[in-house]
């Protein structure tokens, strides 16, 4: 007789548990995404030199008027706690220090995408949208090209823009552009 797979799904009480006990190996790179925990891929020197420049940008610009957050969790509910590059989150003096933000608080995040492209580009894009995140930018190395994601409904974003180097972005939910060309330099 076949038993049908079931799969336990992971809440954020549980994930945080066991970091503590160590049961996640300790000093590894995890992020708990719909009930299941996802080990993240290294970073590699182009993904964080780009999450750098990013972030001086980002934190220069919108200083005091938004809090800016590099890889870090943001509360999306009982089941997902993603730790995007980057978070862009209604300003907070405490910076979040006591508690996370949740989606009702995130105006734009940005994914520097190297080896994972495709998640980002599905599960990521997925939750984010389905989160009502506003704005979803993912620096996709590989393609040297900036993926603009704005207007979520349902699972999906209803605009999509593509920019390669030689244009510019203007970020929609905060005041915020930036050339394209900016963000490659040296990859």
């Amino acid at each position: 007789m076949a038993f049908p797979t079931q799969r336990k799904l992971f809440t954020i009480e549980d994930y945080h548990k066991m970091a503590d006990v160590g049961i996640l190996e300790p000093g590894g790179r995890w992020e708990l995404i719909k009930g299941e925990i996802i080990k993240m891929t290294p970073i590699k020197s182009a993904h964080s030199g780009i999450v750098t420049f990013l972030l001086e940008r980002l934190i220069i610009e919108l200083h005091k008027k938004y809090t800016v957050i590099g890889q870090n969790p943001v509360a999306f509910d009982r089941y997902s706690e993603p730790e995007p590059d980057i978070v862009v989150a209604a300003y907070r003096k405490d910076s979040y220090r006591s508690g996370h933000p949740t989606p009702s608080k995130v105006s734009l995040i940005i994914e520097v995408a190297d080896s994972s492209l495709e998640y980002d580009r599905s599960t990521k894009k997925e939750l984010y949208a389905e989160a009502g995140i506003p704005e979803y930018w993912i620096v996709n190395i590989p393609d040297k090209q900036l993926e603009v994601f704005r207007l979520p409904a349902g699972s999906d974003y209803e605009k999509k823009e593509v920019l390669l180097p030689g244009e510019k972005v203007t970020c929609g939910s905060v005041s915020f552009n930036l050339e394209v060309k900016e963000l490659f330099e040296g990859v």
